[in-house]
């Protein structure tokens, strides 16, 4: 199978970055459904059959609104003075009982200089949160199991952020402390510029996706959610 990304890729996103306003965009857009746009939606169309055989209840959705791709838009709503593009593709593969990226998920981020492969949940609302937590503290084995042993353990590196003390309620004691006061759920995989633009990407990344999905099972049971 061709790569599905090239270098072509890298560069528009570092001249995006040089020149990131409407005239230039629009001045750039063949090159942007060209680069990105088209091989992004291929990639996902190509993903879909492998992610089924990992998950039924995940989504590779091409759609151009509200499918798995990001907009390339900043939503300026709540930043009017920020410019107008990303400078990176997005692309989510959703739970079915996700509304939003906050549910467990997968996630490819291309970026020149910062690319990775991420799972898991980011800022997972206060439910949610609450029910993991719980999960991590009624059977701290199965969430050592799944989130600090295998496969998941070896491909990716817990990340994201914490609270500066432990949550309330909870013993400064307690041996997972540092997990409990987690705000966010996620394994974070790097991947270079070279990884991104192989022929054998997809093929990578279908792997790192079946490393991760012990830790995405275990919270799925834990939000009560299928996997």
């Amino acid at each position: 199978m061709s790569a599905h990304f090239s270098p072509a890729l890298f560069t528009f996103l570092e001249d995006l970055e040089a020149n990131n306003d409407k005239v230039w965009f629009d001045d750039n857009r063949e090159r942007y459904d060209e680069v990105l746009r088209e091989p992004a939606v291929r990639f996902i169309l190509d993903f879909g059959p492998r992610l089924k055989e990992i998950s039924p209840h995940f989504r590779a959705d091409p759609r151009k609104r509200g499918g798995s791709l990001f907009r390339i838009h900043v939503d300026r709503r709540f930043k009017p003075d920020a410019p107008p593009y990303k400078t990176h593709c997005g692309i989510q593969f959703r739970h079915d009982d996700g509304k939003d990226a906050h549910a467990p998920g997968i996630y490819l981020h291309i970026e020149p200089g910062g690319s990775f492969i991420g799972l898991g949940s980011w800022r997972p609302a206060g439910a949610a949160l609450k029910a993991i937590r719980a999960s991590i503290d009624e059977d701290p084995d199965a969430w050592k199991s799944a989130a600090h042993e295998g496969s998941f353990a070896r491909a990716f590196d817990l990340a994201g952020d914490r609270l500066k003390t432990q949550p309330r309620g909870v013993d400064p004691d307690h041996p997972l402390v540092d997990d409990l006061a987690r705000k966010d759920f996620i394994g974070v995989c790097d991947l270079t510029r070279e990884d991104v633009t192989s022929e054998g990407f997809l093929d990578r990344f279908t792997s790192k996706v079946q490393d991760g999905a012990p830790f995405l099972r275990w919270l799925c049971g834990a939000v009560d959610a299928r996997f």
